[in-house]
């Protein structure tokens, strides 16, 4: 851009649906505007983000997929651009890339081949949830999904309410949507009357609902979760 070296932009966009005119900043816009080249987790969500954006054509720019299945030598050719002085911008499935996303891999082969990594600011639903929680934002944790399996599940739910109770540190993790019931239930199932727990949903859109409760206070008060992006917080 400009007559800078080639870099890596970290590209934020939309956790949800119609917001880009409020979340997306116009360092954002000024990148996307300048960058030919873009790795993606999906072409076809990518292409729909940037063309909401209505900054250019989208046909005339250059996407290759990038994802957790991608190997290192794969790597190697995908980031050939900027041998070229072609700076490359990474965007994720949603929200922050390499924040619960692959996209960790391109920049720990960036700073291994002294290229330049540029974060812009944009919105991450873990941070937002965190924020609105209440929880302790000094110290925390991310878990990623939790298990599916039952047995799995309940061990790694005592496991972290024990953690929280010991180091007094938000434990947050995440679940698809579909499943959003079941780990709820799990979680007032299995969780002490004091834990706390925080439902973060629809995040940044008109119908965001951030809500913080014990156990024993959300019990016969579950909300609907279904099929409803939530980032769930949990603090003993």
């Amino acid at each position: 851009m400009n007559n800078k070296p080639a870099q890596i932009y970290l590209i934020p966009c939309t956790i949800a649906p119609n917001t880009q005119e409020s979340v997306i900043s116009p360092q954002i816009k000024q990148v996307i505007s300048a960058v030919d080249y873009f790795l993606v987790e999906n072409v076809r969500t990518a292409r729909r983000f940037i063309s909401s954006l209505k900054l250019r054509t989208v046909s005339d720019l250059h996407f290759e997929v990038f994802n957790k299945h991608t190997d290192e030598q794969e790597i190697n050719k995908l980031l050939s651009p900027l041998r070229n002085g072609q700076s490359i911008g990474v965007i994720s499935e949603a929200g922050c890339p390499a924040i619960a996303d692959p996209g960790n891999q391109i920049v720990q082969w960036a700073h291994r081949n002294k290229v330049k990594v540029t974060p812009l600011v944009g919105p991450s639903s873990l941070i937002l949830a965190l924020m609105a929680s209440g929880m302790n934002g000094q110290h925390f944790e991310f878990h990623g999904y939790l298990p599916i399996d039952k047995i799995l599940r309940l061990k790694k739910i005592q496991s972290i309410e024990n953690e929280s109770l010991i180091t007094g540190k938000t434990q947050i993790f995440m679940e698809t949507p579909y499943r959003n019931r079941a780990l709820a239930e799990a979680l007032l199932d299995s969780c002490a009357n004091q834990t706390n727990i925080c439902f973060a949903c629809n995040l940044s859109s008109s119908n965001e609902v951030v809500r913080t409760k014990k156990v024993s206070e959300w019990r016969g008060q579950l909300p609907d979760l279904h099929k409803i992006p939530t980032i769930f917080l949990l603090q003993a």
